[in-house]
């Protein structure tokens, strides 16, 4: 199969009571609503030619795709909070509420590509000072990358297991559990019903939480090419080298992807799907319903194009949405 003929690539995100799917070229998030209606919001991706470039360009596509998602991501994050507890007709600006709502939206993508760029310092340096401060044990560059890329492993771990405590973050990664259930049920040319995508796998080797984790076992590898000494130094490098870091993991990302068919070698996106298993949890058929209704919506605009979509057509805006009562 050339290019040109092979089947698109959809990707998603979870949401606040929904998630959202996205094309090439569109993008479409579907919440459940206070009234257990359903909510649509429609951003198209614009192709900015310099951008096209960039994303033909490896380890250097990586950087650009996570960029892209998060500007997009943050307007669908923003639509889902905004909306998913209020009943229709009463949405109403509450200020004195937009500084917790938009604390508890942060909280939700900060294991997504929305927050990612600005946790990954912490992320990186944190590990970096405890590994420095338990030299005396562990001396010498080999122990102390060894060391520093435990700690990272550790952090990530412990964090999305604290998180995933709440009620709120473990809906969202329940939402996250039928994304993945739809895109799996879509792939093996299934078709999209509740009862089909349940029992299609709530991992994928394509997903954001594999890879955070590639980062960790990617960054520890590129971290054995420089120097660790001194220590003003090991901090430099490390912050220079997390866009190297981003860049190298999306092609590993895309490598296992790839190889996820191959019998012998798919246990290479094992690690990333073994942390899937904190990230995502099994959603019920009501959630499932949510992300078949934004993925079909896709579908249906990828099919008739978005000024053929009544429920979603405009004319003069980059953004709509409505609301539509729930089968």
């Amino acid at each position: 199969m050339s290019k040109k003929q092979q089947a698109p690539t959809y990707g998603g995100q979870a949401l606040i009571e929904g998630v959202m799917f996205g094309s090439r070229n569109h993008t479409v998030t579907a919440i459940r609503r206070k009234d257990d209606s359903l909510d649509y919001y429609y951003v198209p991706k614009e192709q900015k030619p310099l951008a096209a470039k960039l994303k033909k360009i490896p380890f250097v596509r990586g950087i650009v795709a996570l960029i892209e998602s998060a500007g997009i991501g943050s307007k669908h994050l923003t639509f889902a909070n905004e909306r998913y507890d209020v009943m229709p007709g009463e949405e109403v600006d509450h200020t004195e509420e937009e500084s917790s709502k938009l604390a508890m939206v942060l909280g939700v993508a900060a294991v997504g590509v929305l927050s990612f760029i600005f946790g990954k310092f912490v992320f990186t340096l944190v590990p970096v000072f405890l590994a420095q401060m338990l030299e005396f044990i562990a001396p010498g560059k080999t122990a102390q990358i060894l060391l520093e890329s435990f700690f990272k492993l550790a952090l990530l771990l412990t964090y999305i297991s604290l998180i995933s405590m709440t009620p709120l973050i473990k809906r969202v990664f329940k939402y996250h559990g039928a994304e993945h259930k739809v895109i799996n049920a879509y792939e093996s040319g299934l078709p999209l019903t509740v009862e089909n995508v349940q029992a299609s796998s709530r991992l994928h080797y394509r997903c954001g939480s594999s890879f955070l984790l590639f980062t960790v076992i990617v960054g520890m590898f590129i971290y054995f090419l420089v120097p660790t000494d001194p220590f003003w130094l090991r901090i430099v490098n490390r912050i220079l080298l997390i866009p190297v870091v981003i860049g190298v993991s999306f092609e590993v990302l895309q490598f296992t992807n790839s190889l996820r068919n191959i019998p012998v070698l798919k246990f290479l996106g094992y690690p990333g799907l073994w942390l899937q298993l904190l990230t995502t949890k099994e959603p019920d058929d009501k959630q499932v319903e949510v992300a078949i209704a934004s993925f079909n919506k896709l579908l249906e605009i990828e099919e008739k194009g978005i000024e053929n979509i009544d429920i979603l057509k405009s004319t003069t805006e980059k953004t709509v949405n409505t609301t539509v009562a729930a089968n």
